[in-house]
């Protein structure tokens, strides 16, 4: 598995299938709901970045079901998506702690007027 950063829309949509196997529009419904409207996938968008978490091996098609005439495939984490959603979060709490120490310091500074 190549190490990347991981994009936003990764992040939500491993996110997103913790608690259960979803299917594309409940994927983009769920990313929306966790995100609160700040990510908003299009279909490209999704199945780009599914393809590309598929390969990673942190996602994997769990099933697929026939719903009025169409084919829905339902996605799943893998362990290693798991364990990716983990590492990350970890990594940005930590990011999000340096910042917030820094800014600590900073906000007195705008006592006299912010911009």
């Amino acid at each position: 598995m190549t190490t990347r950063v991981m994009t936003e829309p990764a992040f939500f949509i491993l996110a997103a299938l913790l608690d259960a196997p979803r299917h594309g529009y409940g994927i983009v419904g769920e990313v929306a709901e966790l995100s609160e409207g700040r990510v908003r996938l299009k279909v490209g968008t999704l199945y780009g970045v599914l393809d590309r978490l598929v390969g990673d091996g942190l996602v994997e098609l769990d099933r697929e079901e026939v719903q009025q005439g169409r084919l829905r495939r339902y996605y799943r984490l893998t362990q290693a998506g798991g364990w990716a959603l983990t590492a990350e979060t970890e990594r940005q709490a930590a990011n999000a702690w340096v910042a917030s120490e820094r800014l600590r310091v900073w906000r007195p500074s705008l006592e006299g007027g912010a911009p």
